[in-house]
Protein backbone atom coordinates (compact mmCIF):
# COMPACT_ATOMS: atom_id res chain seq x y z
CA UNK A 1 0.00 0.00 0.00
CA UNK A 2 1.52 3.49 -0.94
CA UNK A 3 1.91 6.31 1.57
CA UNK A 4 -0.89 8.64 0.70
CA UNK A 5 -3.28 5.61 0.61
CA UNK A 6 -2.64 5.09 4.46
CA UNK A 7 -5.61 6.17 6.81
CA UNK A 8 -5.68 9.25 8.13
CA UNK A 9 -5.31 8.62 11.32
CA UNK A 10 -2.21 6.62 11.33
CA UNK A 11 -0.52 9.84 9.75
CA UNK A 12 -1.90 12.11 12.18
CA UNK A 13 -0.93 9.68 15.11
CA UNK A 14 2.33 10.07 13.43
CA UNK A 15 3.27 13.58 13.22
CA UNK A 16 1.66 14.25 16.72
CA UNK A 17 4.79 12.15 17.79
CA UNK A 18 7.40 14.18 16.09
CA UNK A 19 5.94 16.95 17.27
CA UNK A 20 5.84 15.65 20.96
CA UNK A 21 9.10 14.29 20.69
CA UNK A 22 10.56 17.54 19.29
CA UNK A 23 8.78 19.73 22.15
CA UNK A 24 10.31 17.16 24.44
CA UNK A 25 13.45 18.08 23.52
CA UNK A 26 13.18 21.78 23.29
CA UNK A 27 12.25 21.87 26.60
CA UNK A 28 15.04 19.70 27.57
CA UNK A 29 17.45 21.91 26.14
CA UNK A 30 15.70 25.38 27.76
CA UNK A 31 15.92 23.74 31.21
CA UNK A 32 19.42 22.29 30.29
CA UNK A 33 20.32 26.18 29.62
CA UNK A 34 18.15 27.82 32.39
CA UNK A 35 20.21 25.19 34.86
CA UNK A 36 23.72 26.21 33.03
CA UNK A 37 22.69 30.04 33.48
CA UNK A 38 21.56 29.54 37.43
CA UNK A 39 24.81 27.81 37.75
CA UNK A 40 26.38 30.70 36.38
CA UNK A 41 24.87 33.06 38.31
CA UNK A 42 24.96 31.10 41.95
CA UNK A 43 28.55 30.75 41.49
CA UNK A 44 30.10 33.79 39.43
CA UNK A 45 27.25 36.13 38.19
CA UNK A 46 25.94 37.08 41.73
CA UNK A 47 28.87 38.47 43.04
CA UNK A 48 29.24 41.20 40.55
CA UNK A 49 27.18 44.38 39.69
CA UNK A 50 27.69 45.99 36.32
CA UNK A 51 26.55 49.06 33.83
CA UNK A 52 27.23 50.79 30.72
CA UNK A 53 25.72 54.22 32.52
CA UNK A 54 29.52 55.14 32.99
CA UNK A 55 31.72 57.85 31.50
CA UNK A 56 35.04 59.16 32.25
CA UNK A 57 35.44 62.30 34.27
CA UNK A 58 37.95 64.52 35.48
CA UNK A 59 38.86 67.88 36.10
CA UNK A 60 39.07 70.89 34.19
CA UNK A 61 41.03 73.89 35.26
CA UNK A 62 39.95 77.33 34.25
CA UNK A 63 42.04 79.91 33.22
CA UNK A 64 41.20 83.16 34.26
CA UNK A 65 43.02 86.52 34.47
CA UNK A 66 42.99 88.49 37.40
CA UNK A 67 43.28 92.07 35.92
CA UNK A 68 41.90 93.77 33.02
CA UNK A 69 43.74 93.97 29.86
CA UNK A 70 44.57 93.25 26.09
CA UNK A 71 45.75 90.32 25.19
CA UNK A 72 49.57 90.15 22.78
CA UNK A 73 50.66 86.62 22.79
CA UNK A 74 49.34 83.27 22.93
CA UNK A 75 51.43 80.42 23.58
CA UNK A 76 48.67 77.58 23.72
CA UNK A 77 46.06 75.99 21.85
CA UNK A 78 43.72 73.49 21.67
CA UNK A 79 44.41 69.65 22.01
CA UNK A 80 48.05 70.74 22.56
CA UNK A 81 49.73 69.29 25.77
CA UNK A 82 51.20 72.29 28.46
CA UNK A 83 53.78 71.17 31.26
CA UNK A 84 52.95 73.08 34.40
CA UNK A 85 54.46 76.48 34.54
CA UNK A 86 54.90 76.69 31.29
CA UNK A 87 53.35 79.90 29.84
CA UNK A 88 49.98 80.41 28.61
CA UNK A 89 49.61 83.97 27.53
CA UNK A 90 50.74 87.31 27.92
CA UNK A 91 48.79 90.91 28.79
CA UNK A 92 49.84 93.94 27.65
CA UNK A 93 52.20 95.20 30.66
CA UNK A 94 52.22 99.04 29.77
CA UNK A 95 49.97 99.90 32.38
CA UNK A 96 51.41 97.87 35.00
CA UNK A 97 54.80 98.34 34.37
CA UNK A 98 53.62 102.45 34.62
CA UNK A 99 52.01 101.68 37.89
CA UNK A 100 55.00 100.14 39.19
CA UNK A 101 57.40 102.98 38.67
CA UNK A 102 54.92 105.20 40.28
CA UNK A 103 54.12 102.80 43.32
CA UNK A 104 58.27 102.74 43.54
CA UNK A 105 58.50 106.74 43.41
CA UNK A 106 55.91 106.46 46.66
CA UNK A 107 57.98 104.60 48.66
CA UNK A 108 61.03 106.67 47.95
CA UNK A 109 59.17 110.08 49.00
CA UNK A 110 57.71 107.71 51.62
CA UNK A 111 60.97 106.99 52.95
CA UNK A 112 62.42 110.38 52.96
CA UNK A 113 59.65 111.87 54.66
CA UNK A 114 59.93 109.39 57.32
CA UNK A 115 63.43 110.13 57.69
CA UNK A 116 62.26 114.47 57.98
CA UNK A 117 60.39 113.30 60.83
CA UNK A 118 63.12 112.18 62.83
CA UNK A 119 64.83 114.63 61.71
CA UNK A 120 62.67 117.12 62.82
CA UNK A 121 62.21 115.10 66.07
CA UNK A 122 66.18 115.63 66.85
CA UNK A 123 65.35 119.29 65.82
CA UNK A 124 62.79 119.42 68.48
CA UNK A 125 65.07 118.03 70.83
CA UNK A 126 67.95 120.67 70.23
CA UNK A 127 65.59 123.29 70.15
CA UNK A 128 64.10 122.02 74.07
CA UNK A 129 67.49 122.29 75.22
CA UNK A 130 68.42 125.87 74.23
CA UNK A 131 65.29 126.87 75.50
CA UNK A 132 65.10 125.26 78.55
CA UNK A 133 69.01 127.06 79.21
CA UNK A 134 67.36 130.44 78.29
CA UNK A 135 64.78 129.35 80.72
CA UNK A 136 67.61 129.20 83.41
CA UNK A 137 69.38 131.99 82.44
CA UNK A 138 66.52 134.25 82.55
CA UNK A 139 65.10 132.78 85.99
CA UNK A 140 68.78 133.59 86.96
CA UNK A 141 68.26 136.97 85.88
CA UNK A 142 65.12 137.72 87.31
CA UNK A 143 66.44 136.58 90.46
CA UNK A 144 69.48 138.89 90.61
CA UNK A 145 67.05 141.96 89.95
CA UNK A 146 64.63 140.95 92.52
CA UNK A 147 67.20 141.78 95.01
CA UNK A 148 68.78 145.13 93.83
CA UNK A 149 64.58 146.24 92.97
CA UNK A 150 64.62 147.54 96.73
CA UNK A 151 68.13 149.28 96.79
CA UNK A 152 66.96 150.76 93.42
CA UNK A 153 69.73 149.92 91.54
CA UNK A 154 67.29 148.40 89.12
CA UNK A 155 63.50 150.25 87.62
CA UNK A 156 60.97 148.40 88.32
CA UNK A 157 60.21 148.16 84.45
CA UNK A 158 63.19 146.44 83.80
CA UNK A 159 62.60 144.11 86.61
CA UNK A 160 58.59 143.12 85.15
CA UNK A 161 60.98 142.60 81.88
CA UNK A 162 63.06 139.72 83.20
CA UNK A 163 59.49 138.40 84.44
CA UNK A 164 57.79 138.49 80.66
CA UNK A 165 60.99 137.09 79.38
CA UNK A 166 60.65 133.86 81.52
CA UNK A 167 57.14 133.78 80.67
CA UNK A 168 57.76 134.01 77.12
CA UNK A 169 60.60 131.47 77.21
CA UNK A 170 58.49 129.13 78.83
CA UNK A 171 55.94 129.50 76.80
CA UNK A 172 58.38 128.23 73.97
CA UNK A 173 59.56 125.54 75.69
CA UNK A 174 55.88 124.38 76.47
CA UNK A 175 55.45 124.45 72.28
CA UNK A 176 58.61 122.39 71.48
CA UNK A 177 57.73 120.18 74.40
CA UNK A 178 54.36 119.80 72.68
CA UNK A 179 55.86 119.51 69.00
CA UNK A 180 58.48 117.04 70.21
CA UNK A 181 55.45 114.99 71.68
CA UNK A 182 53.23 115.22 68.71
CA UNK A 183 56.32 114.04 66.47
CA UNK A 184 57.47 111.68 68.86
CA UNK A 185 53.86 109.90 68.74
CA UNK A 186 54.18 109.35 65.01
CA UNK A 187 57.41 107.78 65.27
CA UNK A 188 57.51 105.90 68.26
CA UNK A 189 58.42 102.23 68.15
CA UNK A 190 59.26 102.12 64.46
CA UNK A 191 62.25 102.65 62.26
CA UNK A 192 62.40 103.86 58.99
CA UNK A 193 61.72 100.41 57.23
CA UNK A 194 59.21 99.75 59.86
CA UNK A 195 57.17 103.32 60.15
CA UNK A 196 53.30 102.83 58.84
CA UNK A 197 53.73 105.14 55.82
CA UNK A 198 56.55 103.36 54.24
CA UNK A 199 54.82 99.91 54.74
CA UNK A 200 51.79 101.29 53.36
CA UNK A 201 54.13 102.10 50.34
CA UNK A 202 56.23 99.07 50.18
CA UNK A 203 52.22 97.44 49.83
CA UNK A 204 51.51 99.32 47.36
CA UNK A 205 54.67 98.82 45.18
CA UNK A 206 54.11 94.23 46.12
CA UNK A 207 50.03 95.55 45.12
CA UNK A 208 51.29 96.86 41.47
CA UNK A 209 54.58 94.20 41.02
CA UNK A 210 51.62 91.50 41.62
CA UNK A 211 49.40 92.97 38.71
CA UNK A 212 52.57 93.35 36.82
CA UNK A 213 53.04 89.93 37.35
CA UNK A 214 49.36 88.91 36.89
CA UNK A 215 49.89 90.44 33.29
CA UNK A 216 51.81 86.93 32.42
CA UNK A 217 49.61 83.44 32.55
CA UNK A 218 51.34 80.33 33.73
CA UNK A 219 49.84 76.74 33.16
CA UNK A 220 48.99 75.46 36.91
CA UNK A 221 48.43 71.99 35.93
CA UNK A 222 50.03 69.86 33.22
CA UNK A 223 47.15 68.94 30.70
CA UNK A 224 45.61 69.15 27.52
CA UNK A 225 44.23 72.38 26.23
CA UNK A 226 40.97 72.71 25.89
CA UNK A 227 38.09 75.42 25.22
CA UNK A 228 40.37 77.96 24.28
CA UNK A 229 37.82 81.28 23.38
CA UNK A 230 40.43 83.88 23.70
CA UNK A 231 42.10 85.60 20.62
CA UNK A 232 45.32 87.88 20.50
CA UNK A 233 44.57 91.56 20.66
CA UNK A 234 41.08 90.76 22.20
CA UNK A 235 40.36 93.05 25.49
CA UNK A 236 39.61 91.04 28.31
CA UNK A 237 37.82 91.49 31.92
CA UNK A 238 39.10 90.11 34.76
CA UNK A 239 37.38 86.65 35.17
CA UNK A 240 36.51 85.98 31.83
CA UNK A 241 37.04 82.44 31.51
CA UNK A 242 39.96 81.68 28.70
CA UNK A 243 40.21 78.12 28.13
CA UNK A 244 40.53 75.19 30.49
CA UNK A 245 43.16 72.66 31.18
CA UNK A 246 42.56 69.10 31.53
CA UNK A 247 45.00 67.30 33.47
CA UNK A 248 44.56 63.58 31.57
CA UNK A 249 46.89 61.51 34.16
CA UNK A 250 44.05 61.89 36.86
CA UNK A 251 40.91 61.02 35.47
CA UNK A 252 38.56 58.55 37.06
CA UNK A 253 35.22 56.99 35.82
CA UNK A 254 31.74 57.81 36.98
CA UNK A 255 29.42 54.75 36.82
CA UNK A 256 25.84 55.78 37.51
CA UNK A 257 24.41 51.99 39.33
CA UNK A 258 20.37 51.35 40.07
CA UNK A 259 19.66 52.44 43.34
CA UNK A 260 19.23 48.18 43.46
CA UNK A 261 22.66 47.14 42.78
CA UNK A 262 24.04 49.54 45.47
CA UNK A 263 23.21 46.98 48.44
CA UNK A 264 26.49 45.29 48.78
CA UNK A 265 28.80 48.05 46.77
CA UNK A 266 31.14 49.39 49.47
CA UNK A 267 34.34 51.69 49.14
CA UNK A 268 37.55 49.87 48.12
CA UNK A 269 35.81 46.93 46.45
CA UNK A 270 37.61 46.11 42.83
CA UNK A 271 36.72 47.32 39.81
CA UNK A 272 37.08 46.32 36.07
CA UNK A 273 36.41 48.36 33.58
CA UNK A 274 36.39 48.37 29.52
CA UNK A 275 36.51 51.67 27.33
CA UNK A 276 34.82 51.60 24.54
CA UNK A 277 37.31 53.66 22.35
CA UNK A 278 39.74 50.69 23.25
CA UNK A 279 37.12 47.50 22.48
CA UNK A 280 38.28 44.52 24.30
CA UNK A 281 41.82 45.32 23.35
CA UNK A 282 42.19 47.08 26.85
CA UNK A 283 40.65 46.34 30.43
CA UNK A 284 41.14 48.85 33.35
CA UNK A 285 41.93 47.84 36.62
CA UNK A 286 40.85 50.02 39.78
CA UNK A 287 38.83 50.60 43.09
CA UNK A 288 35.76 51.96 44.38
CA UNK A 289 36.61 55.43 46.09
CA UNK A 290 33.27 56.85 47.06
CA UNK A 291 29.53 56.63 46.39
CA UNK A 292 27.67 60.07 45.31
CA UNK A 293 25.77 61.47 48.30
CA UNK A 294 22.46 61.69 46.48
CA UNK A 295 20.75 60.55 43.03
CA UNK A 296 20.95 61.84 39.81
CA UNK A 297 17.54 63.43 40.17
CA UNK A 298 18.53 65.16 43.07
CA UNK A 299 21.06 67.39 41.97
CA UNK A 300 19.25 68.27 38.77
CA UNK A 301 18.87 71.32 37.65
CA UNK A 302 15.46 71.07 37.48
CA UNK A 303 14.23 68.11 39.95
CA UNK A 304 11.36 65.93 39.58
CA UNK A 305 8.29 67.23 41.97
CA UNK A 306 7.36 63.61 43.24
CA UNK A 307 5.10 65.00 45.50
CA UNK A 308 2.60 66.75 43.05
CA UNK A 309 0.59 65.63 39.81
CA UNK A 310 0.37 61.78 38.95
CA UNK A 311 3.42 59.87 39.91
CA UNK A 312 5.26 57.02 38.39
CA UNK A 313 7.76 55.07 40.21
CA UNK A 314 11.30 55.21 38.34
CA UNK A 315 14.58 53.62 39.37
CA UNK A 316 17.09 56.13 40.56
CA UNK A 317 20.88 55.80 39.43
CA UNK A 318 23.80 56.78 41.68
CA UNK A 319 27.02 58.31 41.01
CA UNK A 320 29.99 55.60 41.89
CA UNK A 321 33.36 57.17 41.34
CA UNK A 322 36.23 54.28 40.55
CA UNK A 323 39.76 55.43 40.79
CA UNK A 324 41.82 54.19 37.59
CA UNK A 325 45.29 52.14 38.37
CA UNK A 326 47.60 55.25 36.95
CA UNK A 327 50.12 52.54 34.89
CA UNK A 328 47.04 51.23 32.47
CA UNK A 329 45.81 54.37 32.44
CA UNK A 330 49.12 56.12 31.04
CA UNK A 331 49.71 53.10 28.59
CA UNK A 332 46.06 54.23 27.50
CA UNK A 333 45.35 57.65 28.10
CA UNK A 334 41.24 58.02 28.17
CA UNK A 335 39.57 61.44 27.04
CA UNK A 336 36.86 62.91 29.35
CA UNK A 337 33.11 61.98 28.46
CA UNK A 338 33.87 58.54 26.85
CA UNK A 339 32.06 55.76 27.52
CA UNK A 340 33.25 53.33 29.75
CA UNK A 341 31.74 49.90 30.76
CA UNK A 342 31.84 48.35 34.67
CA UNK A 343 31.91 45.59 36.80
CA UNK A 344 32.30 46.01 40.83
CA UNK A 345 33.38 43.09 42.45
CA UNK A 346 30.88 42.60 45.47
CA UNK A 347 31.92 39.35 47.30
CA UNK A 348 34.14 41.28 50.17
CA UNK A 349 31.24 43.52 51.79
CA UNK A 350 33.63 44.78 54.62
CA UNK A 351 34.49 48.40 53.45
CA UNK A 352 32.57 51.58 54.56
CA UNK A 353 29.67 52.60 53.09
CA UNK A 354 31.06 55.91 52.84
CA UNK A 355 34.29 57.01 52.14
CA UNK A 356 36.72 57.99 54.69
CA UNK A 357 39.34 58.90 52.97
CA UNK A 358 40.97 62.31 51.69
CA UNK A 359 40.87 62.40 47.70
CA UNK A 360 44.09 60.16 46.76
CA UNK A 361 44.54 62.00 43.06
CA UNK A 362 46.04 65.13 43.34
CA UNK A 363 44.14 68.13 43.27
CA UNK A 364 45.18 71.11 40.61
CA UNK A 365 46.37 73.95 42.57
CA UNK A 366 47.51 77.69 41.45
CA UNK A 367 50.98 78.80 42.54
CA UNK A 368 50.62 81.63 44.63
CA UNK A 369 52.22 84.61 43.48
CA UNK A 370 52.48 86.54 46.63
CA UNK A 371 56.14 86.38 47.74
CA UNK A 372 59.54 87.05 44.84
CA UNK A 373 62.71 87.64 45.88
CA UNK A 374 63.53 90.03 43.21
CA UNK A 375 61.09 92.24 44.41
CA UNK A 376 61.84 92.22 47.91
CA UNK A 377 65.70 92.92 46.96
CA UNK A 378 64.11 95.72 44.91
CA UNK A 379 62.27 97.52 47.90
CA UNK A 380 65.65 96.98 49.92
CA UNK A 381 67.07 98.79 47.45
CA UNK A 382 64.85 101.82 47.52
CA UNK A 383 64.80 102.00 50.96
CA UNK A 384 68.70 101.63 51.07
CA UNK A 385 68.66 104.28 48.62
CA UNK A 386 66.39 106.65 50.06
CA UNK A 387 68.21 106.47 54.00
CA UNK A 388 71.08 107.77 55.13
CA UNK A 389 72.49 106.70 58.25
CA UNK A 390 69.99 103.75 59.22
CA UNK A 391 72.13 102.29 61.99
CA UNK A 392 72.03 105.72 63.90
CA UNK A 393 68.10 106.09 63.21
CA UNK A 394 68.04 102.61 64.42
CA UNK A 395 69.93 103.02 67.61
CA UNK A 396 67.82 106.27 68.43
CA UNK A 397 64.50 104.66 68.30
CA UNK A 398 65.48 101.85 70.13
CA UNK A 399 65.91 104.03 72.99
Amino acid sequence: MSETSRPPDVADTRNTGHRRRNLKILTMAVALCAMVYAGYWYWYARDFESTDDSYVNGDVVQITTEIPGTVIRLHADDTQFIPRGAPILELDPADAEIAVSNAEANLARAVRTVRALFAHADQLRAEIRDREVALSQAQQDHERRSGLLSDGAVSSEEFHHTQDKISAVRAALTAAQEQLNETTVQIEGTTVPTHPQVRAAIAAVRAASLALRRTRLTAPVAGVVARRSVQVGQQIAAGAPLMGIVPLDAVWVDANFKEVQLRAMRVGQPVTLRADIYGGSADYHGKLVGLSAGSGTAFALLPAQNASGNWIKIVQRVPVRIELDQKELDAHPLRIGLSVTARVDIRNASGPLVSEQVRQIPIPSQPSLAQDPVEDARIAQIIGDNLTGPKRVTARLSR
